[in-house]
């Protein structure tokens, strides 16, 4: 009996599966199944996914850099007590609690892709899959067709066999029975005749075994 959608979907929910987009035997796959109008669209979000957290890691390392050198130019006013160094001092902490704050709402919204890059991940082995086993299938009916097509024409040639030898047999047994009937010198007239005719299906035969053999 097989395994329903919503025992499947539990079943591969705690699995690991990585990232099938990075994987070129995945893009592979296609080139021997085919790919759905779903699975693009499920290809282009995941895709969409990576660029936005390769982004944000990116941003997110950019302002820690920032909030750094801001940092050092605190520490490097701090012997100055002119009213330029004060404000100085005075800007840059301003801007690093908006960098704090601004790095603080990025790694939010980091926390959150991996469960999203996952859920979209794993919907897009499913299509994957169903999309390859659809294949299968079809290839399974076909093999069975053909298989079946093969199992019949050896059958038919079987019988063909047979009925060509029996029927060599005849001709033999019935030529002889005509020559020791009628004598030689009448079946050499009857042969000169009716050779011509008789002779087409030996020579279609022989051309068909000389072609045979040049192709071995």
């Amino acid at each position: 009996m097989p395994i329903s959608e919503e025992k499947f979907r539990n079943a591969i929910k705690d699995k690991h599966i990585p990232v099938l987009i990075l994987d070129n035997k995945w893009h592979k796959l296609f080139k021997r199944s085919g790919s759905t109008p779903e699975i693009e669209r499920l290809e282009k979000e995941l895709a969409e996914l990576l660029k936005k957290q390769g982004r944000l890691n990116s941003d997110i390392k950019g302002l820690k850099k920032i909030k750094g050198d801001l940092m050092n130019n605190i520490v490097s006013s701090m012997d100055e007590t002119d009213d330029m160094s004060e404000k100085k001092v005075s800007d840059s902490k301003r801007l690093i609690n908006e960098s704090n704050d601004k790095i603080e709402q990025l790694e939010d919204e980091l926390l959150e892709l991996p469960r999203e890059i996952d859920n979209v991940n794993k919907e897009l082995m499913i299509r994957t899959m169903e999309l390859c086993y659809d294949t299968l299938s079809q290839n399974t009916d076909e093999i069975e067709g053909i298989a079946e097509w093969i199992h019949d024409i050896r059958i038919q040639l079987k019988k063909n066999i047979i009925k060509k030898q029996e029927m060599e047999f005849r001709n033999a047994d019935l030529y002889t029975y005509m020559h020791d009937i009628f004598g030689p010198d009448v079946m050499e007239l009857f042969d000169l005749r009716y050779e011509p005719t008789l002779k087409k299906t030996e020579q279609k035969e022989e051309n068909k075994e000389e072609s045979k053999d040049k192709k071995e």
